[in-house]
C-alpha cells in the first residue's frame, strides 16, 4: 500500500473505501465521512488492477490526483495499492500501517458480489472476514447478510440523496452534455476532463 495522503498517522482503526474511482463523486465522500463513525480515519483506495472490471479512461496517475485532491480537502487518507480484492486490499493495509482493526467500505451491490465471489474451498468469505469487517451502505435498499456473516458486515448510514450517485451516472451526463459537475466533489471538478468521456 502506497499512502498518497495520511490524515490521520498511527491509527489503530482504518476504514477503507476501494474502488475505480472514474470519476469519484460526493456519494463516494459521504460513505468515507459515514465510516469515520466506525474507524478513526478512512482511505480512498485505488487499486492498480481491478478483479471484475478493465481499467479504460482516465490512467491511474489522474485517478490518484483526484484522491490526493479529495483526501487533502476533506480531512481523509488516500492509498494505492497494488491488489484489487478486498482481501488483498486489507492485507496490504495491515502490513504497512499494523492498524489492528480494518474496515472495507461498499455499497449494496458490491457486498453481494463480494460475498458471493468464488474464491475456491481455501480463502472463501468467512475466512476473508476474520481479518476485515464489511461496511455495506445501501443502494436500492439495505443489504442483508447471511446469518453466519452478520457478526461482521454492518449496515453504513448514507442519506438517500447519495444512493444513486455513481460514477457511470456522471459519466453517463457528461456524454450527453448535461450538466454534472454537482455530483462530483467541488475539489477536483476542474481537474475532471469532460472530453475523457465523451
Amino acid at each position: 500500500m502506497e499512502f498518497l495522503h495520511r490524515a490521520r498517522p498511527g491509527a489503530a482503526s482504518l476504514a477503507l473505501l476501494p474502488g475505480a474511482w472514474n470519476p469519484p463523486t460526493r456519494a463516494h465522500l459521504a460513505m468515507a465521512s459515514a465510516a469515520l463513525d466506525w474507524a478513526e480515519d478512512a482511505v480512498l483506495v485505488l487499486p492498480r488492477e481491478f478483479p471484475h472490471k478493465e481499467f479504460d479512461g482516465p490512467d491511474l496517475r489522474r485517478r490518484a490526483e483526484w484522491l490526493e485532491s479529495c483526501a487533502r480537502a476533506e480531512g481523509l487518507s488516500a492509498a494505492v495499492t497494488s491488489g484489487g480484492l478486498f482481501i488483498d486490499v486489507a492485507r496490504e493495509c495491515r502490513a504497512a500501517t499494523g492498524a489492528g482493526r480494518i474496515f472495507l467500505v461498499c455499497g449494496r451491490d458490491a457486498a453481494e458480489r463480494i460475498v458471493g465471489w468464488d474464491y475456491g474451498p481455501d480463502d472463501d468469505i468467512s475466512r476473508q472476514l476474520k481479518e476485515f469487517e464489511l461496511l455495506v451502505a445501501p443502494r436500492g435498499g439495505p443489504y442483508v447478510p447471511p446469518p453466519a456473516l452478520a457478526a461482521r458486515i454492518h449496515p453504513l448510514a448514507l442519506s438517500e440523496d447519495w444512493q444513486d450517485v455513481s460514477s457511470s451516472a456522471v459519466r453517463d451526463l457528461i456524454r450527453r452534455r448535461e450538466p454534472w459537475t454537482h455530483l462530483t466533489p467541488a475539489c477536483i471538478a476542474g481537474l475532471i476532463d469532460p472530453r475523457t468521456y465523451s
